[in-house]
């Protein structure tokens, strides 16, 4: 009996294995911030449930991500179109969605990579004020509009929170100031972590700061938005970009991940950060929830 146990063991676990090995491997990157991993751990449950072994890899920042991709590291990104129009391609034009999304595409394609159909949220940057600020300036709706306090209140000393990262970017304040002519001094700007720069506006400790538009504590902390009028940020709508390699082995993943690009808008993505940012919930229980509400019927149900 303890002989028959063993071999039914040994069964068992070999045929766990062949099952494994028959799981195609996907090997999925996330950059280091919430919507990364929130959107890793989507996709890693949802095409796991398509018969794929997919392993994620995050904490990972913007340039090691795409030089993971690009060197056949890693197969899949969640990636932003400006992302890639500005820093990967070092194009300045101004170009609208549509444009963004065609010119990414073709460049990319070149590198063996492939956009497949994005999402219908864009995370740009926006600049953004505390509650109590907009209350008091209820007449500023625009970037163009605070530039004007700026202009009419001098020495009040307006103070800016940004990330260090996009302060010193040329694409960043550098760009922005002068599009806008915007009237901060030097004094009047606050770097520091992207996460501190919310937490600022919450305790109204700054005048106005530099925002994602589609992170879960705008709502949560009630900032108002400004509208960036003379269209300076580039679009930055996310698709999942995949290696030409992984989609000619298994072309039906396009198709799969049609219908998930396609259910994440602006405010379902709002929602799903603010699960973890705000409630301090676990990304793993966020993915598993929401595609549990949100099932999914591909037309692509082959097995890979």
């Amino acid at each position: 009996m303890k002989k028959l146990s063993i071999v039914l063991g040994l069964a068992l676990l070999c045929a766990g294995v062949v099952q494994a090995a028959d799981r195609p491997v996907i090997r999925l990157g996330a950059r280091v911030f919430t919507e990364q991993t929130v959107l890793a751990a989507i996709t890693a449950q949802y095409l796991g449930s398509k018969g794929y072994d997919v392993r994620v890899t995050g904490g990972l920042g913007s340039n090691l991500a795409r030089s993971a991709q690009e060197s056949g590291q890693l197969d899949m990104l969640w990636e932003y179109t400006g992302v890639s129009l500005v820093s990967y391609n070092h194009i300045d034009e101004k170009l609208d969605s549509a444009a963004t999304y065609a010119r990414v595409k073709e460049l990319d394609a070149k590198k063996g990579l492939v956009w497949l159909t994005p999402s219908r949220f864009s995370n740009t940057y926006a600049l953004a004020l505390p509650e109590d600020v907009a209350k008091a300036y209820p007449q500023v709706n625009t970037i163009s509009q605070l530039n004007q306090v700026l202009i009419d209140e001098p020495k009040k000393g307006h103070i800016l929170a940004l990330d260090t990262e996009f302060a010193n970017r040329s694409d960043g304040l550098v760009g922005l100031t002068q599009t806008y002519d915007l009237k901060f001094t030097r004094r009047d700007i606050r770097q520091m972590d992207a996460g501190l720069v919310y937490t600022a506006l919450r305790n109204g400790q700054v005048f106005t700061g530099l925002v994602y538009t589609t992170d879960g504590r705008l709502n949560a902390f009630k900032l108002k938005l400004l509208e960036d009028d003379l269209e300076y940020f580039p679009d930055y709508t996310a698709a999942p970009v995949v290696r030409q390699q992984l989609l000619d082995a298994h072309p039906q993943l396009a198709a799969q991940l049609k219908p998930l690009a396609e259910m994440l808008d602006d405010a379902t993505m709002r929602e799903l950060n603010a699960q973890v940012d705000v409630a301090h919930r676990s990304p793993t229980v966020v993915a598993a929830e929401f595609l549990k509400a949100h099932p999914i019927n591909d037309q692509a149900q082959e097995k890979p």
